[in-house]
C-alpha cells in the first residue's frame, strides 16, 4: 500500500473516532428526555433509513449472504449496535465521566488481544509501546493529571455495565474483520445497523410511550439526528473501511482519539475547563498513534523499494 494512501486512511480513522466523541455530548442531551434503549433505537432507526438507499446506490454487485453471513451480521447488530449502545447510554445517565472514559478507553487492549487470539493478527513491539503510550495519555486526560484516581476508585455495579460495553465493542470489531473479508464496509455497516435496530425495538417499546416521545425537546431530537447521520452512518463506514485496509488491531489504536474529542467538545459546548493535563494527554495519545503506525509503514515502504530495485 502506498505511503500516501496509508496516511489518508489514518486521517480518516482519526476523524471517524473523533466524531464518536461527540456522542458523549449528544448522548447527555438526549438522555435527559428519553431512556437509554429508546435513544439507541431512534439513533439507529434514523441511520438505517439512510444506509439502505446509500448501499443500493454505491454497491452494484453485493455478494449474496449465506446463513453463516446472516448470523455474523446478526452478531454485529447484537454486540456493536444493540448491547453496546444500551450499555453506553445507561453509563451516560448514571456513571461518572471519569469512570466511563476509563473503561471505554480500554477497548483497544481487548481488541488487540482478541484479534491476536481469533484472527491470528501479529502484534508488533511498536504497536504495544504505542498502545501503552496512548493509554497513558488517555488516563492523563480523563483524570486531569491526577493518576491517583485509579487507586481511589471503588468498584460499583455500573462497572459491570461499562465492562459489558467494552466487551461488546471488542467483539464487534473482531467479528467485523471477518465479515469484511467478503462484504464492503457500507454493506457490513448497513446490515449490522438493521439487525441492531430490530434487537433494540422491543426494549424501546417497553420503556417509552407516545407521551414520552411528544414531550422530548428539540435538542434531544437534534442530538439523536446527529448521532444517526454523523456518528453512525459516516463514521461507522469510515471505521469499517479502515479495519478492512489495515486490520482490527491497528485500527483500534485510533479509538483513543474519542476521549480527546469528547474533552474538547465538553469544554466548548458544556463549559468544562480545558486544562494543561488535557493538552499533555492529547500529546501522549498522538505520539502513541504515530509510534504504532508510522514505524511499521516505514519498514513496509523500505521493503517495497527493495523489491522494485531487485
Amino acid at each position: 500500500m502506498e505511503t500516501k494512501k496509508i496516511w489518508l486512511i489514518y486521517l480518516m480513522l482519526a476523524l471517524a473516532t473523533s466524531t464518536w466523541g461527540s456522542a458523549f455530548i449528544a448522548g447527555k442531551i438526549a438522555i435527559e428526555s428519553f431512556e437509554p434503549a429508546t435513544v439507541a433505537f431512534f439513533r439507529f432507526f434514523g441511520a438505517v433509513i439512510l444506509l439502505f438507499p446509500l448501499m443500493w446506490y454505491l454497491e452494484k454487485d453485493i455478494p449474496k449472504p449465506t446463513k453463516k453471513d446472516w448470523f455474523l451480521f446478526a452478531m454485529l447488530g447484537l454486540t456493536g449496535i444493540a448491547l453496546y449502545n444500551i450499555f453506553f447510554f445507561i453509563a451516560s445517565k448514571h456513571a461518572p465521566v471519569i469512570k466511563s472514559s476509563l473503561f471505554i478507553a480500554s477497548n483497544p487492549i481487548l481488541i488487540i488481544l482478541l484479534s491476536a487470539l481469533f484472527l491470528k493478527e501479529k502484534i508488533s513491539r511498536n504497536q504495544v509501546l504505542g498502545l501503552v503510550l496512548a493509554m497513558l495519555g488517555v488516563a492523563f486526560i480523563i483524570t486531569n493529571g491526577h493518576l491517583e484516581v485509579f487507586i481511589n476508585m471503588d468498584f460499583e455495579l455500573i462497572d459491570l455495565v461499562l465492562l459489558g460495553a467494552v466487551i461488546c465493542w471488542a467483539l464487534y470489531s473482531v467479528i467485523g474483520r471477518i465479515v469484511l473479508r467478503k462484504f464492503s464496509s457500507i454493506v457490513s455497516t448497513t446490515y449490522a445497523v438493521a439487525f441492531g435496530t430490530v434487537f433494540l425495538f422491543p426494549f424501546a417499546l417497553m420503556e417509552t410511550s407516545v407521551a414520552d416521545l411528544t414531550s422530548g425537546t428539540i435538542g434531544a431530537w437534534a442530538s439523536i439526528g446527529h448521532m444517526s447521520v454523523f456518528v453512525t452512518v459516516v463514521s461507522f463506514i469510515m471505521y469499517y473501511y479502515g479495519i478492512q485496509q489495515i486490520g482490527a488491531a491497528k485500527a483500534s489504536i485510533f479509538i483513543n482519539f474519542m476521549p480527546i474529542s469528547a474533552v474538547i467538545m465538553a469544554s466548548l459546548f458544556l463549559g468544562e475547563a480545558l486544562t494543561i493535563p488535557h493538552l499533555i494527554g492529547a500529546l501522549f495519545v498522538l505520539s502513541g498513534v504515530t509510534l504504532s503506525t508510522y514505524k511499521r509503514t516505514s519498514k513496509a515502504s523500505k521493503a517495497n523499494t527493495m523489491k522494485k530495485l531487485a
